[in-house]
């Protein structure tokens, strides 16, 4: 397992971390209408590194029902809360709106956790899609959703309002659920991966995980092995960036040739596409990714 020394502060980044970034005036235009429309962005609560460069191709990740969670994963920097406000019945519409106007030929929309619903704000996703899909009928839909507490009727609304892609995160491998995840079960979110591969096999599974964390190569192989056995067909593979100090620490800075190792481990396990690189992220590039699963798969159909 390469590991590279990492400086006390575990905030210096290794070499090929070292990007430019593109400055153009579409990136403010993302941004606006994203202010027009009093929406919340995952590129901005969950301090994304790749926002500059997804938003000056007007690519940009809704994040439905505030922007507080109610889960303490020590990885992620959107805050707390026990208990969030109110669902905003129209959030669905403005989010429609927004993709409109913003022309996407594929939306990408994600949530807080909502434990304290019933339904975890399953409903709240369904009605954002159909609203989308009112709105631009020609636009393909992934959903980023939480695990909902397992709960199978809240699975299956989303289920039914047919996204395109079902993406549905593990983070990180089983024995760090404890401290990264504490509120999640992994076996919970393998299984709700498994549910929409059998209730609806024509929506695409996709999932992801950072490394960084403390786990080993080997147990991310045997992660992969566990996602194909659920039934997931796309993979996300990216560096854990600590957003803070008061963060979960930086363990190592995972190398370039171990990032294309995970894409080959991930041919091997038999995934349609693995995205794997130090900037990628779950929602990063995500109409190239699907499109890549896509071409894969009718070269081996």
């Amino acid at each position: 397992m390469p590991v590279i020394p990492i400086s006390p502060d575990r905030q210096r980044l290794p070499a090929w971390f070292k990007r430019s970034l593109p400055t153009n005036a579409v990136s403010s235009e993302t941004d606006a209408v994203v202010r027009k429309h009093g929406l919340t962005t995952v590129c901005e609560e969950a301090t994304c590194p790749n926002r500059q460069e997804c938003w000056s191709k007007k690519a940009a990740t809704f994040m439905l029902m505030g922007h507080a969670c109610t889960r303490t994963c020590t990885f992620c920097d959107i805050e707390y809360v026990r208990h969030a406000p109110p669902l905003d019945p129209a959030e669905p519409a403005r989010t429609a709106a927004a993709v409109a106007e913003l022309g996407l030929r594929f939306a990408v929309i994600t949530s807080v956790n909502r434990d304290d619903l019933p339904d975890g704000g399953a409903a709240h996703f369904a009605a954002t899609i159909a609203a989308v899909r009112a709105r631009s009928p020609g636009t393909l839909i992934e959903v980023l959703t939480p695990d909902f507490c397992g709960n199978e009727a809240a699975i299956d609304a989303v289920i039914a309002a047919h996204p395109d892609v079902y993406n549905h995160n593990l983070e990180t491998i089983p024995r760090l659920y404890p401290v990264v995840r504490p509120q999640a079960r992994y076996r919970r979110s393998l299984d709700l991966l498994k549910r929409v591969s059998e209730r609806d096999p024509s929506i695409r599974r996709k999932s992801g995980i950072m490394v960084g964390l403390g786990e080993t190569d080997d147990e991310v192989r045997r992660l992969m092995d566990d996602l194909r056995a659920a039934g997931t067909e796309i993979m996300t593979i990216g560096q854990y960036l600590r957003p803070s100090l008061q963060h979960h620490d930086i363990i190592r800075f995972v190398t370039p040739e171990q990032f294309e190792q995970y894409k080959v481990w991930g041919r091997e396990a038999g995934f349609a596409y693995v995205a794997s690189g130090p900037y990628v992220r779950s929602s990063y590039v995500a109409e190239e990714v699907l499109k890549g699963a896509l071409d894969l798969a009718s070269l081996k159909a």
